[in-house]
């Protein structure tokens, strides 16, 4: 999508610190930081939400979790552990509507959340 700004984050257009990809993701220290530790994972299939998996994309949506943990571990966050955000839709904030990931770390998150 010409307009999505990960899209351009995927094709190099836009520059980002990244610290991972392989063929079906890209992750990257988000702009904005809502913690210490804050690493976007976005898909590089372009699909807005959640609400737009099918059948076909089990595998592909399984890798980019696989990334995740690869990731996690790599940044060190495995210990003292970390958590794992999917906006979807705008009453859950989606800023941006292509499938990512928020990875969030390094300081107690407040309240247990379930």
């Amino acid at each position: 999508m010409s307009d999505c700004i990960f899209c351009k984050i995927i094709e190099g257009a836009i520059p980002c610190r990244k610290v991972y990809e392989d063929d079906d993701c890209i992750a990257f220290h988000d702009i904005s930081p809502q913690m210490p530790v804050h690493i976007v994972v976005v898909s590089k299939k372009h699909l807005p939400s959640v609400l737009a998996f099918n059948e076909e994309d089990a595998q592909h949506l399984g890798r980019i979790q696989l990334a995740i943990a690869k990731i996690a571990k790599q940044q060190g966050l495995s210990e003292n552990g970390f958590r794992v955000i999917n906006n979807c839709g705008k009453d859950a904030k989606q800023s941006v509507l292509h499938l990512h990931y928020h990875i969030l770390a390094g300081g107690d998150m407040g309240e247990k959340i379930v």
